[in-house]
């Protein structure tokens, strides 16, 4: 296999420093040029995911980044996924399908096999398009674990990639931050970075001049931009340190309220991402019992770890607030787990998900569910079945990822039926018979305008934007950016491509 595509790498100085934003917008900058381009991730760490035309799962990050690139997300993008379902235990995606635990039997032969699908995977992107783009995750200088790292310069070096190293100067401390990893680095390491982004600038960047030749002659590495910062820059997150960091909408007359709960365990909280940027919604997330006294909508989100999450519901008495809200007249929707939590048990006999076998649920829908060793993932379109809360809507899209089956009691009427691409159809969902609470093991449902404009009720008045188009928008909009605050032609040149 011939790899002929140029690389260039962006690491960051840790988490959540502007890694995935800088790589969305370097793909779509460069397929705007006329590159075939493809996003990659060696490692990642998310519970952020989703599902490629084929069934499997990657990291969400991933998928924005191929949609950037104008591509059908592939699991080559994201060879190793890591979700965590507690403190010490994690799921190992590999190729986009479930490889086992870490730590479990199989965690001799991790490293050994991570790395073969990585390089593996690398090749056959590298080997079809002219420019991989890679995204490293966390921090390059990780000193207690460079040894064992399979995601940053390792990457490097097999790539024979430049390194940007990018900081996020909103969370302070950027200079010192990027020359501390640089200076942890070992020689062979440095030589890649070739390049300092600021990412979240506030204001010009002139005053950083001192700061900026004294960073370069310390390191002998140029700062080649700043990206500014966007305000409304609505791009999907892998990081659950980013609900930390977001402000909710204001919540002024006719908005109508949503509450999510926030799990320890919380998967895919990018489904609400819709609500939050549609003006007829307020969004919040919640973890006590008090936040929820004034919400109109729940929602309980997906969950990586089921039973564990409804436990620490019963331990903050959530699961009783829960209830008293909706006896009180609000709605209530549930998402993958949190639609598994509506029923009245959840069942992990082979202790799939961690070592509570089996746990009651809230019981507000006639619903059990039995966790299975098999992770269902397949992107679907779904059609409302009769006497529900969606009946009527149409064109609903979504895409499942979950560990079980729920089967639907007499007390419950199914919700969707939904269409796989293998040409399969199955009924997914339940509906209490008022329609008040009702649950779906789907994600990105709330991507449909309909199904927001429903849920916000026809006395508001919604303005809710296409989704897909959005996205698009948004990809353009971080490229301008590019174009006017990075040195691209620089950038370009460290790549061989100018």
């Amino acid at each position: 296999m011939t790899m002929n595509a140029r690389a260039l790498m962006v690491q960051g100085t840790a988490s959540f420093a502007g890694k995935s934003v800088l790589v969305t917008g370097l793909c779509r900058l460069l397929v705007r040029r006329g590159f075939r381009v493809a996003p990659f991730k060696a490692q990642n760490m998310s519970l952020n995911s989703g599902a490629t035309p084929d069934g499997r799962e990657i990291g969400r990050a991933q998928m924005v980044q191929a949609e950037a690139a104008r591509l059908v997300p592939d699991a080559d993008m994201n060879p190793v996924l890591l979700k965590p379902s507690g403190a010490s235990r994690c799921q190992v995606v590999m190729r986009g399908q479930v490889w086992g635990d870490l730590p479990g039997p199989r965690s001799a032969g991790f490293a050994a096999e991570a790395w073969a699908a990585i390089r593996e995977s690398y090749a056959r992107l590298a080997s079809a398009f002219e420019v991989v783009v890679i995204e490293g995750a966390g921090s390059p200088a990780e000193i207690n674990c460079l040894d064992r790292d399979l995601s940053n310069m390792r990457v490097a070096h097999l790539a024979d990639a430049p390194v940007l190293l990018v900081a996020d100067m909103d969370r302070g401390g950027a200079f010192a931050s990027l020359y501390g990893t640089w200076a942890l680095l070992p020689a062979a390491d440095r030589r890649r970075i070739r390049g300092f982004v600021f990412n979240k600038l506030r204001g010009e960047p002139q005053g950083l001049a001192p700061g900026l030749s004294r960073l370069e002659r310390e390191t002998g590495v140029p700062t080649l931009g700043f990206l500014p910062w966007l305000p409304d820059l609505s791009l999907d997150e892998e990081d659950g340190v980013a609900l930390d960091a977001r402000p909710p909408k204001a919540d002024r007359p006719g908005r109508v309220r949503v509450v999510v709960i926030r799990f320890p365990t919380i998967a895919n909280f990018t489904d609400f991402a819709p609500l939050e940027q549609d003006p007829a919604f307020a969004v919040g997330y919640a973890t006590d019992s008090e936040a929820l006294a004034a919400a109109d909508v729940l929602i309980l989100p997906g969950s990586k770890h089921t039973a564990a999450d409804l436990v620490w519901m019963r331990d903050r008495r959530l699961d009783q607030a829960v209830r008293d809200r909706v006896a009180a007249g609000a709605r209530l929707i549930g998402i993958c787990g949190g639609f598994q939590m509506l029923g009245r048990r959840v069942a992990d006999p082979d202790g799939m998900e961690g070592a509570i076998r089996e746990t009651p649920g809230l019981g507000l829908l006639d619903v059990e569910t039995r966790m299975g060793r098999t992770k269902t993932v397949w992107p679907v379109t779904a059609d409302p079945l009769p006497g529900t809360p969606l009946t009527g809507l149409t064109g609903l899209a979504g895409y499942e990822i979950h560990l079980g089956i729920s089967r639907v009691g007499p007390g419950s009427r199914p919700l969707l039926q939904v269409r796989r691409p293998d040409g399969s159809t199955v009924m997914d969902g339940a509906a209490s018979p008022d329609g008040g609470v009702w649950g779906t093991s789907l994600h990105g449902l709330f991507e449909h305008a309909g199904l927001r404009a429903r849920l916000a009720g026809a006395e508001i008045e919604t303005r809710p934007a296409d989704s897909a188009l959005s996205r698009e928008a948004q990809y353009d909009r971080l490229a301008d950016a590019l174009e006017i605050h990075l040195d691209v032609a620089r950038v370009l040149t460290l790549v061989g491509i100018e």
